[in-house]
């Protein structure tokens, strides 16, 4: 049953109507008080829930009620809607719990693909990840891999699959991200429509809006044609926004607009076009941290991150790095005719011990440059290290001080020297490349008498 929590009877009535279309079974509440006398006696799957009760428009009605509901029931999930929407609105409605925010009039079909994707994933329980077991339900061909890590990322993503639930994928260069986006869209119900990749870390400002919405012919100098944009490309499909992270505020704003309407105009034209896909983005940045610092919105942060999917570096699941080596050497006996090409045992051990910052993309690159330049098709240690570049260095431990020699305060006081120094006093890239917060980073440069500038 779906509560729907508004003072206004024609309102009630309206969505009533279109949800019982849909064969959602349907209750109304005129105040807060009504919410509770229907609480008492049923709990619904899912509350529609105004933010204005009375004259007042501030939305604090909606908010005081949004915060009872989680306290008596904080399962249930709520999706606030109001005629009354501003960006402050629907980001201390979505800090308050709230699993999205519409705006009246709403569009009919987002109201329920919204109300759809909640209810879907609700109804979801997490399962033990099992590689084999994925495979029969799922379609991850193109990810490699047995760790425990991946597996349990492998079942959140089969889940979110069938749901139109924008995801964020996060993780450091070359973890996967665009093959993770690539098997959230093939085990979708979109996997028929078109699948458009966009890197926005290689758009430029001036060209953002042409590119993502189209323009029309004379929109510009060089414009001589009609030229649909990558929303449009995308429609009924799914649009997956790379390396999100490096667009500039004013973009993001232009980005917002679409989520939330999902309408744009092209470039050149008065004309509204309406679009429907689905958004995956991803980003190797830390986008709270950014939100923190001011050049990231928090309305747009929490429009793209309904739910996150963090891919683990392979340094993190190193019993990975032989099963890819391995899927990688066959891959290569059929691009270069070489049938006997294999890794020696020996080999396939050295390659868990190197520190592999590029991740998967760099071992395939390992592996490939081996093949190419060694003249065996065995391949041995041998070969790796004379073809190795200087920046890569087996985790050995000689890297690390004789026990006994040093303690662990010293030890990381010598560390965060060498990341400032590395990163020209930069606080924030220092603490992400130690993996602590800002303010973290702050209290140990305190601590240790490093003087710094202060970002702020």
């Amino acid at each position: 049953m779906i509560l729907i929590v508004d003072d206004d009877l024609a309102i009630r009535t309206s969505l009533a109507l279109l949800l019982k279309k849909e064969g959602f079974s349907v209750k109304g509440a005129g105040s807060p008080e009504d919410t509770f006398e229907v609480l008492k006696n049923d709990i619904p799957e899912l509350i529609l829930l105004d933010l204005n009760f009375s004259i007042e428009t501030s939305g604090d009605e909606g908010m005081h009620l949004l915060q009872r509901i989680h306290k008596y029931n904080p399962k249930i999930p709520v999706i606030l809607i109001t005629g009354w929407g501003t960006i402050d609105l629907a980001v201390k409605g979505m800090k308050e719990g709230a699993r999205d925010f519409i705006t009246k009039p709403w569009q009919n079909e987002y109201l329920l693909q919204s109300i759809n994707t909640i209810l879907n994933l609700a109804h979801q329980a997490p399962q033990t990840a099992n590689r084999r077991k994925l495979e029969q339900k799922y379609h991850f061909e193109n990810i490699v891999g047995e760790d425990p890590k991946l597996l349990q990322i492998l079942e959140t993503v089969g889940r979110v699959s069938a749901t139109d639930a924008p995801v964020l994928i996060t993780g450091e260069s070359g973890t996967g991200k665009e093959l993770i986006a690539e098997a959230i869209h093939t085990n979708s119900k979109r996997k028929t429509k078109p699948f458009v990749k966009v890197n926005l870390g290689g758009i430029s400002s001036t060209l953002f809006e042409s590119e993502l919405f189209g323009h029309v012919r004379g929109a510009f100098t060089d414009a001589k044609t009609d030229r649909a944009g990558r929303f449009e490309m995308a429609h009924k499909g799914t649009i997956f926004l790379d390396e999100i992270g490096e667009l500039d505020l004013a973009s993001q704003v232009k980005l917002l607009r679409v989520l939330q309407e999902r309408t744009f105009e092209p470039l050149g034209s008065s004309k509204s076009r309406t679009v429907d896909v689905r958004i995956i983005c991803a980003t190797n940045r830390n986008l709270e941290e950014m939100v923190a610092q001011g050049t990231f919105r928090e309305d747009l942060f929490y429009r793209i991150n309904l739910i996150t999917v963090k891919l683990p570096a392979l340094r993190e699941r190193p019993g990975d790095i032989p099963i890819l080596a391995d899927f990688f050497m066959n891959n290569l006996k059929v691009i270069y005719e070489r049938p006997a090409l294999q890794l020696s045992t020996t080999a396939l051990k050295w390659l868990k011990t190197l520190t592999l910052q590029g991740n998967i993309r760099q071992l395939k690159n390992i592996v490939e440059r081996t093949v190419l330049l060694a003249g065996d098709d065995i391949l041995e240690v041998e070969d790796f290290k004379q073809n190795m570049n200087s920046d890569l260095r087996p985790t050995v431990k000689s890297s690390l001080p004789e026990v006994g020699t040093i303690t662990l305060e010293e030890m990381e006081y010598q560390m965060i020297i060498r990341a400032m120094e590395f990163h020209q006093q930069k606080i924030s890239k220092v603490a992400r490349a130690l993996g602590i917060t800002r303010f973290a980073l702050y209290r140990r440069l305190e601590k240790y008498g490093i003087s710094y500038e202060s970002e702020n």
